[in-house]
């Protein structure tokens, strides 16, 4: 790192925290990047985003003190390939393949295309990083540790059709993008035609396209993952359109299934989230309403009252402070019938759970009962 950065780091208190706090956006990142195996390369990286395994950077270089190029560059810790590839009975080695989207606000400057990530021991991570430009400058050359790293399908890489798109990198606002298994399982050299995907686990987002109750038109199958490098939001719930379920977290034999049960979600973020959050939304139940109890595995979920009074389910056993409140079977989602505390809930109560726990809501109140959730992978 720049004596300068450093001399930040170590002076400034509220960069010390920081640095626990918020790792693992490095400040500059720049002893973890490619170039910096030469002294003469030195980065400034402008935007760092982070989702689940994966961390986008995009940037400039520098080559001898003098702007040389921007850059984006990829970091993807792999942990969801390494189990869909494991299920093909086959380990990853030392090179993935990405997708990438590049998302710029000139529209005409889209570009898409795979291109190989490479394993570094330095950040335990997979990575590239692609340049504007790899040619050295005019009168200049470039320092044969880098050198080495340059290349089709290199650590450092440049591909033609992202050159418009980066050469305005503040205008590049999001990206999309999934990994896969290389094209040749190592060591044994044959080739791969059925590679394992990691594309969010064919995550979908949920859009008021018809409203319908439980129209599937409201179901958007994107089947990758969103980084956008927007800074901030001002929203107002009220301007998100709900989408309406009828019978959510139901099956046909449970007692509450009703026709006109239906609840409304304004699905307020979902894609824009960073790190393992999926969606933050607002749930909205008329009197009498029910979401159905059901059971996150792999996933927690946090519920906080705004407005109105009801009761909440929740496993027995799963929290000693509910041990007080009435027990009663509920039909759990895809599980069947399990015993629950029935909770009162009013505005400020929080109903948290973690993977494995079990989770409902009821509206006896008279007015409507809204609630907001958020839901974040934990594994």
């Amino acid at each position: 790192m720049e004596t300068i950065h450093q001399q930040i780091f170590d002076q400034s208190a509220e960069n010390e925290v920081f640095k626990v706090v918020f790792f693992p956006d490095r400040i500059y990142h720049e002893e973890y990047l490619n170039a910096t195996v030469s002294k003469r390369y030195r980065y400034n990286v402008q935007e760092v985003r982070n989702k689940s395994d994966i961390t986008i950077l995009k940037g400039q270089v520098y080559l001898d003190g003098r702007f040389y190029t921007n850059f984006i560059r990829v970091e993807y810790r792999a942990g969801r390939l390494v189990e869909a590839a494991r299920q093909k009975n086959r380990f990853l080695r030392d090179k993935v393949i990405c997708w990438l989207k590049l998302l710029p606000d000139d529209t005409s400057k889209v570009a898409e295309t795979f291109f190989k990530l490479h394993y570094c021991a330095w950040i335990g991570a997979y990575q590239a990083e692609i340049w504007m430009d790899i040619e050295p400058p005019a009168n200049g050359y470039h320092d044969i540790k880098v050198k080495a790293l340059i290349g089709k399908n290199s650590e450092i890489t440049r591909i033609k059709s992202f050159v418009p798109a980066l050469e305005d990198i503040q205008a590049i606002r999001a990206v999309e993008t999934a990994f896969r298994e290389d094209d040749i399982d190592h060591p044994f050299g044959y080739p791969i035609t059925d590679p394992a995907w990691d594309n969010n686990f064919l995550r979908s987002y949920e859009a008021p396209n018809n409203p319908n109750p439980s129209s599937s038109d409201n179901t958007v199958k994107a089947q990758n993952y969103y980084l956008t490098f927007q800074q901030g939001w001002l929203l107002q719930a009220e301007d998100v359109n709900p989408v309406l379920y009828r019978n959510a977290m139901m099956e046909s034999s449970n007692p509450d299934v009703a026709q006109d049960n239906v609840l409304g979600m304004r699905w307020i973020l979902q894609r824009e989230l960073g790190g393992n959050l999926i969606y933050f939304h607002q749930v909205e139940l008329d009197p009498g309403k029910v979401e159905g109890t059901h059971r996150h595995i792999g996933s927690e979920e946090l519920y906080y009252i705004v407005s109105g009074e009801g009761v909440a389910y929740m496993g027995e056993g799963e929290d000693p402070a509910t041990d007080s409140f009435p027990t009663v079977t509920r039909e759990i989602y895809m599980i069947g019938p399990k015993k629950c505390k029935e909770v009162p809930v009013k505005p400020g109560s929080i109903i948290y759970t973690k993977s494995g726990g079990i989770h409902g809501i009821r509206n006896q109140g008279s007015e409507k009962l809204v609630f907001v959730a958020f839901g974040y992978h934990c594994s």
